[in-house]
């Protein structure tokens, strides 16, 4: 059998990704923070990209990016042209930049009717690192042990831990001994505040805590170092046999216990991830639901006029050199960064406005009558893929006049209920929600009583359906939530 060498030419069509496109889709599911700091970050590297300061400056720079958009495009770079116009057919992107740089409609509207808080003006407050190094420096410590000290504070969590580094790790970095780490880590745990700081897990940071506050009550030392399970079950009883003592002398050890604090660097944590900044507000106008766009703190971008004018000068001399290649890729890039940041607003708008329309009775009435509502309706209902409104409902925050919720929020599966109803599980979760927040803090629910009153309701779920749902709330088991003092 023969074998040969023979050339062929074969047509295919091939599904390719380029990077402008990259960039679109990125920037899609950005959270809003993520994207201000990375159109700031372009700014930075991008000195095409202006950011537009007044009103006229917006009008004047639309109209000169329509006219010469095309008009700067590099006549070396056909294909590159021919790939983002079909990109451009898919994607329309022609619609939003007739309003290319405008502020957005309803911002104004906000302004007059939003006051902002002194606490949102306010600067980050101190860290708990920049407390703990500011008691280092009045501690007394000599240079070696400031040291020692500083490698212990870098190394702690949020919560106020030493869990980042072990105490070995610390002396081999600074090259001294474990009994000096554990000196210093001593005058932190002890001496400084917040008191327990530094500690390498609960046990130790509440045994720190009780030592000060309750230097001669044993039986909370004992409670704490031996039956830290048993107190998270509350089972008092066990534990009154396991120390010898009443067991309402453990009920009253237990309630100075919960006194203490089991996150020393609480007082510190980042406040601001407490916030959250909506991408869009949903007001009610008469009887329909608006959505208005949040552009507070977006830079609102235009092209630089000088570089427009260095580029013109540089077409009208002929030829080719570096800097007109450069301004022409800066150009590009500023483009499709301006196009992408539109395209993103826009289908922010389209999903929002798809959810006003799947979820209107929620608005009207509650979240007990929250639709189950998948990612594919929504694709369907404003004609994208449903990769894209997956990314566009993620880290997406909108502000409605029954609270904020992320845009995920929104898609539910469904439980059918006794009826034949489909109900969401976010309106069952509600109802759970609402059931244990009613109960006797004595007597608490177990899954199997939730069950049993959904029952009555009309929804049929399974315990370990209950389980999850309050799982996922954040609550506890019934054996836990119960109240003893």
């Amino acid at each position: 059998m023969a074998m040969e060498l023979r050339q062929q030419v074969k047509m295919s069509q091939q599904l390719r990704m380029t990077p402008q496109l990259q960039q679109a889709i990125k920037l899609l599911q950005l959270s809003r923070m993520e994207l201000i700091n990375a159109v700031r970050q372009e700014m930075v590297e991008n000195p095409v990209l202006e950011e537009i300061q007044d009103a006229q400056d917006s009008r004047d720079d639309r109209t000169e990016f329509d006219r010469r958009a095309e008009e700067f495009e590099s006549p070396a770079k056909n294909e590159e042209r021919a790939e983002e116009r079909d990109v451009k057919e898919k994607i329309d992107w022609e619609s939003y930049l007739e309003n290319y740089s405008a502020p957005t409609p309803g911002n104004s509207y906000l302004g007059m009717n939003e006051e902002r808080s002194l606490e949102q003006t306010l600067s980050t407050s101190e860290s708990l690192v920049d407390h703990l190094m500011e008691q280092v420096r009045l501690s007394g410590m000599n240079e070696d042990e400031e040291y020692i000290a500083t490698l212990i504070i870098g190394n702690l969590d949020e919560a106020g831990y030493l869990r980042n580094s072990t105490v070995e790790e610390i002396a081999e970095d600074a090259e001294v001994s474990v009994e000096d780490v554990e000196f210093v880590l001593g005058i932190i745990q002890h001496e400084f505040d917040p008191l327990g700081v530094a500690a390498r897990d609960l046990r130790e940071c509440l045994l720190i805590q009780a030592a000060v506050l309750y230097p001669r009550d044993t039986l909370i030392e004992e409670m704490i170092r031996d039956h830290i399970p048993n107190l998270e079950r509350k089972s008092f009883a066990k534990i009154a046999k396991a120390v010898d003592a009443d067991e309402d002398e453990v009920i009253d050890a237990a309630r100075a216990i919960s006194m203490l604090e089991p996150k020393p660097g609480r007082a510190f944590m980042d406040s601001s991830a407490d916030y959250i900044t909506p991408d869009i507000y949903i007001r009610k106008v008469g009887d329909d639901y608006v959505p208005i766009l949040n552009d507070d703190g977006m830079p609102k971008l235009k092209i630089s006029g000088y570089y427009k004018r260095e580029l013109a000068k540089k077409k009208a001399s002929g030829g080719q050199d570096e800097v007109k290649d450069y301004i022409q890729d800066k150009l590009r890039g500023a483009m499709w960064l301006i196009r992408s940041i539109h395209q993103r607003q826009n289908t922010i708008m389209k999903v929002t406005e798809s959810i006003i329309k799947f979820q209107k009775d929620f608005f009207d009435k509650g979240v007990e009558h929250l639709k189950p509502l998948v990612l594919r309706d929504v694709a369907d209902d404003i004609e994208m893929h449903e990769s894209t409104v997956s990314r566009v409902t993620t880290n997406k925050y909108v502000h409605t006049p029954r609270g904020t919720f992320e845009l995920k929020y929104f898609f539910n599966s469904s439980i059918t209920n006794l009826d034949g109803e489909d109900l969401a599980s976010q309106a069952v979760k509600a109802k759970i929600k609402d059931i244990i927040s009613n109960e006797d803090g004595r007597k608490p629910l177990s899954d199997a009583k939730i069950v049993e009153i959904l029952g009555k309701e009309g929804i049929d779920i399974a315990r370990r359906t209950v389980a999850k749902y309050r799982e996922s709330l954040g609550i506890l088991s019934s054996a836990k939530r119960k109240q003893v003092y």
